[in-house]
């Protein structure tokens, strides 16, 4: 019989009610294992919020600023009432159930309810996506409205969250991970390496399901299907990544760029960003570079793009980012802004995984065959002088500090293990949300000037604001800044514009201290916001959780 997608959003109410674990990972486990077989797949995604697939290029195409007029339109309540919804919600999928709660009766009105299973949303949104070309706005607004009203109002909230991204209920993929094990009686570890070499936790769901362990162990590498990448915990000096590491570490620069995933097929290259996503056409000449100097018929890559000035000096990161967003005039600004590829790691060449082989081992063979292409600039120290010598060096020439990575360390992509640490010389910048924005005065007056900042509740998956800062950006950024939040605004009052969290920063700070005004019992002293981070995910982000660790050890040291 199908799932009804009532019964997937009284599941995220659940989820969203407790923060025990073991609890959550029961609940999902027994709805899975319930799921008819073409089912599976698209509860999973909708679960982890997202409509479709990772794989698949398919994308709504539909704005926060499109859902809420339309809501506004359907339930025709006045400004106060909204205002009270946004104010009482935790999120705008909160926000439009008690406004669809209010405005019950004119939605009943408008369509008789229907009971949609989870299939027919799918199906729904598919349509959505589908709608281009000439007056596609408009049928996109008829289908959400046909959709909206369609459904409860518990049912619109979790469709308000799957259509913008915001599921925060707290079960994250790594969650849902073990939740397939479980419902599967599937080893974790099989479950969690079928899902990197895949990048989609929904297809690895269906694939346990239907083909249970064997099915699973037979997935490889597949080109052009880009696998998260392996990240660095923190040290606070190179004696510390000596000592963790046991002496056995390399030392490289950690370069100021974005680093990008290199897959190459033949004559056929792609370029992937961090976040995973294809960014090959704003770099054509990273591309022949790449054809014309990889020595192997097929490879997956990592590296490091760094925009450089005429003496071959790193310039500033946005001036990179203004290359990953170009769509057109590539050429032109190519010239204007040129790139320096530096790889640092082989995942896999010719038909051959090099994930489980040591780190010494996968440099060895990336070197093998990366013709004129520079590796990172690299040392194996001896001697803790040697270490320090060498960060000195790359801050000296630019860079911003080192990666120690431990020799013998295998490749463990999405995992911010031991095997690879980051050395800087100041405090670590935190990658924070802009929640909220506040209008300036005087000079800045009629801009969004001054923004709180939040980190990421790990165990609810809330956005907890943790300090303001109206410090970093320039004119410039300050103006273009004002028109993405506004695109993205929630509500608005008193000057206040709340917003989603999807624009990440890098802010840079002097100390975290204890505080009564924000919920966390935290606040950055003298935040200030030192580049916008659009090559990061919201998964990326800092957690709440690592500011408390932060807070800690500067506790520790100052007693």
């Amino acid at each position: 019989m199908p799932t009804l997608f009532r019964e997937l959003a009284k599941l995220c109410e659940q989820l969203g009610s407790t923060t025990k674990r073991t609890t959550k990972l029961r609940w999902v486990a027994s709805f899975i294992l319930q799921l008819d077989l073409n089912e599976v797949e698209p509860a999973v995604t909708m679960l982890t919020g997202r409509a479709f697939p990772k794989r698949e290029k398919r994308v709504l195409d539909v704005s926060w600023m499109t859902i809420n007029t339309l809501i506004r339109r359907m339930v025709d309540a006045d400004n106060r009432v909204l205002s009270k919804a946004y104010s009482q919600a935790k999120d705008i999928g909160e926000a439009a159930k008690i406004i669809f709660e209010i405005g019950k009766m004119r939605k009943q009105a408008l369509l008789s309810e229907k009971i949609m299973t989870i299939l027919e949303v799918r199906q729904m949104l598919t349509t959505i996506a589908e709608a281009t070309g000439s007056g596609s706005r408009e049928k996109k607004e008829r289908l959400l409205e046909t959709l909206f009203s369609s459904s409860s109002p518990l049912e619109t909230k979790y469709l308000v969250k799957i259509l913008t991204g915001e599921m925060r209920t707290g079960f994250d993929e790594g969650l849902m991970e073990v939740a397939i094990a479980e419902a599967f009686k599937l080893p974790l570890t099989l479950v969690r390496t079928a899902n990197m070499l895949r990048g989609d936790i929904g297809e690895i769901a269906y694939l346990a399901r239907s083909q249970g362990k064997e099915g699973l162990k037979r997935l490889r590498f597949t080109i052009f299907r880009p696998v998260k990448p392996m990240l660095a915990q923190m040290a606070s000096s190179v004696t510390e990544a000596l000592t963790k590491h046991e002496g056995s570490t390399a030392l490289e620069y950690k370069l100021d760029g974005a680093r990008v995933q290199i897959h190459k097929s033949m004559s056929d290259v792609r370029i992937f960003s961090r976040r995973l996503t294809d960014v090959t056409e704003s770099f054509p000449e990273i591309v022949q570079l790449v054809r014309d100097e990889v020595d192997a018929d097929e490879a997956i890559l990592e590296g490091e793009l760094i925009a450089t000035a005429e003496n071959g000096r790193p310039r500033p990161f946005q001036h990179l980012m203004r290359r990953f967003k170009r769509i057109r005039e590539i050429e032109a600004m190519a010239k204007k802004i040129t790139v320096q590829l530096y790889l640092f790691d082989a995942l896999f060449i010719n038909d051959e995984s090099l994930i489980r082989n040591p780190y010494q081992a996968r440099r060895k063979a990336l070197k093998q065959i990366a013709g004129s292409i520079p590796l990172t600039k690299q040392i194996v120290p001896l001697k803790a002088s040697i270490a320090e010598g060498f960060l000195k060096e790359a801050l000296e020439d630019g860079h911003e500090g080192l990666v120690a990575k431990r020799l013998d360390s295998p490749y463990t992509p999405g995992v911010r293990g031991k095997g690879w640490l980051k050395i800087k010389r100041i405090l670590e910048p935190l990658d924070l949300v802009i929640v909220a924005a506040e209008y300036g005065y005087g000079r800045r007056h009629g801009w969004l000037s001054n923004y709180d900042l939040a980190a990421r509740d790990e165990e609810s998956g809330e956005f907890l604001t943790i300090g303001k800062t109206f410090k970093g950006l320039t004119d410039t950024e300050i103006v273009n800044m004002t028109k993405r939040l506004k695109r993205l605004k929630i509500k608005e009052e008193r000057g206040r514009v709340s917003v989603l969290p999807r624009i990440i920063v890098e802010v840079a700070y002097n100390e975290i201290q204890k505080s009564r005004k924000y919920e966390c019992g935290m606040a950055l002293r003298f935040a200030r916001i030192t580049r916008i981070r659009d090559d990061k995910s919201l998964e990326e982000t800092d957690t709440i959780q690592k500011v408390r660790e932060i807070y800690a050890g500067q506790f520790k040291r100052h007693h």
